[in-house]
């Protein structure tokens, strides 16, 4: 399996995005259109899935959980880290790994997109959204949540520590 990209994106004073940990992108790792085999991948590493669903069209963040976002089936185009951040075109087999406090949102999707979400053991994710409400209140929780106990699609160490 392939090293994943990594995506690191500062607080943008809307949008806290994670101070330490950075997302992981890992492109076609799983079959297209085979929900399951993702909700199985999450399981196989300590993530239950929680969902099947599409992804919301504003920008959000869970400060209190991390989350894994599969494309199960169709296409996406997704903005990570807050208005400033950056977009990505996601395909059926991606994998998109959010720390706690990372801004995403839709910018645009195929009609069949089929999302499976997934979140390691903790407390039940809150959802913010961007904006100066509550924001300074978000980078007590996002510190506070644990290190997940490894990636989901690997299973190994998350942040990614040199080998």
């Amino acid at each position: 399996m392939t090293e994943p990209e990594t995506l690191a994106f500062a607080d943008d004073g809307e949008v806290p995005n994670n101070p330490r940990l950075p997302a992981l992108l890992f492109r076609g790792v799983l079959p297209a259109d085979d929900p399951a085999a993702a909700e199985a991948l999450f399981a196989r590493n300590a993530w239950p899935p929680a969902w099947r669903n599409g992804i919301h069209p504003w920008h959000h963040y869970h400060p209190n959980a991390h989350e894994a976002l599969a494309i199960a089936r169709g296409t996406a185009r997704v903005q990570l880290g807050g208005e400033g951040g950056q977009a990505l075109d996601l395909t059926a087999g991606d994998v998109v790994v959010l720390p706690a406090g990372t801004g995403h949102r839709k910018l645009g999707a195929s009609p069949d997109l089929l999302v499976v979400g997934a979140y390691p053991a903790g407390p039940a994710p809150e959802q913010c959204r961007a904006g100066r409400a509550g924001h300074d209140q978000a980078l007590a929780r996002i510190a506070a949540t644990p290190d997940p106990p490894g990636d989901p699609v690997r299973g190994l160490p998350w942040p990614i520590r040199p080998r």
